[in-house]
């Protein structure tokens, strides 16, 4: 497909992607395979980010042992719900991401860009690390799989347990399956596009 014959994708997609989906707090009792995890990740990482240069990081906890390690950092709320989730996913970033511009971005030198500039390194990290949280959302939604992203957890315990070296940093967290419906909260409130959006 070509970009000048590409069509509007259709109202059963813009569904399952926006308008139907929902953030789900409970699951059923059915695994996240692997082919489908990482099915998930060759969506995500087609994605735009600054220079290509990919600083999300994903680690999918599905293991008992994972989860374990994981609950002494959420709160209450978050808790008993990530327990039983199929999958959870610590989307981070890289706070060396600049290191791979060679590999990624290889016809410039794009690495002087932000070398001896920290600040610069960190925000583009946090930016488009969020940013391809935000894809691997859609992502999975568009595998047939249900989200339930949060806060409500301890950075630096999650990065303290799974991160020890500093290289990588927690944003935020992922629950995934096939939700069972159950616990979800009514629909809450969208703004007009007046409200919110100028076009000048």
């Amino acid at each position: 497909m070509t970009a000048d014959a590409r069509a509007p994708i259709d109202d059963d997609a813009l569904d399952a992607l926006f308008r139907v989906a929902r953030t789900h707090n409970s699951f059923r009792d059915e695994p996240v395979s692997e082919v489908t995890l990482r099915a998930l990740f060759e969506l995500v990482k087609m994605g735009p980010t600054s220079a290509n240069g990919l600083p999300g990081r994903f680690v999918f906890l599905v293991s008992k042992e994972a989860k374990a390690k994981l609950g002494p950092a959420l709160s209450s709320n978050n808790r008993d719900k990530t327990m039983k989730a199929p999958a959870t996913v610590i989307v981070a970033h890289d706070v060396a991401w600049h290191e791979n511009l060679p590999r990624f971005f290889p016809h410039t030198n794009a690495k002087s860009w932000f070398e001896g500039n920290d600040a610069l390194i960190a925000e583009t990290a946090f930016r488009n690390g969020t940013l391809m949280g935000g894809y691997l959302i859609m992502a999975a939604r568009a595998l047939g799989l249900d989200c339930g992203p949060m806060s409500g957890f301890d950075q630096a315990k999650v990065d303290e347990a799974f991160f020890p070296d500093g290289r990588w940093r927690t944003n935020f967290l992922v629950n995934l399956g096939y939700g069972d419906g159950q616990n979800m909260f009514d629909r809450l409130p969208r703004p007009d596009f007046d409200e919110f959006c100028r076009i000048v």
